[in-house]
């Protein structure tokens, strides 16, 4: 989902899960992430507020990211 919603040049299979998102791992920008929230907001049905003071633990790595999104699911 990051991968086509980014339109990166790399394969999902190549995002190591515990590696930083933002940085020195995949290197992503806050635009992106913002990016990445409107997507799994349309996709999940969850609300992901930029003034959420623990985005920045949501989005630290893939790993981290996926942990949030399953504890938010009802489905």
């Amino acid at each position: 989902m990051i991968v086509d919603a980014l339109n990166l040049d790399i394969k999902a299979i190549e995002i190591e899960p515990d590696a930083p998102l933002y940085g020195d791992g995949l290197g992503l920008d806050s635009i992106d992430v913002l990016e990445i929230s409107l997507v799994i907001s349309k996709r999940y049905g969850l609300q992901l507020r930029a003034d959420d003071q623990d985005n920045q633990s949501f989005f630290s790595s893939l790993s981290s990211l996926t942990t949030y999104i399953a504890s938010q699911r009802t489905l």
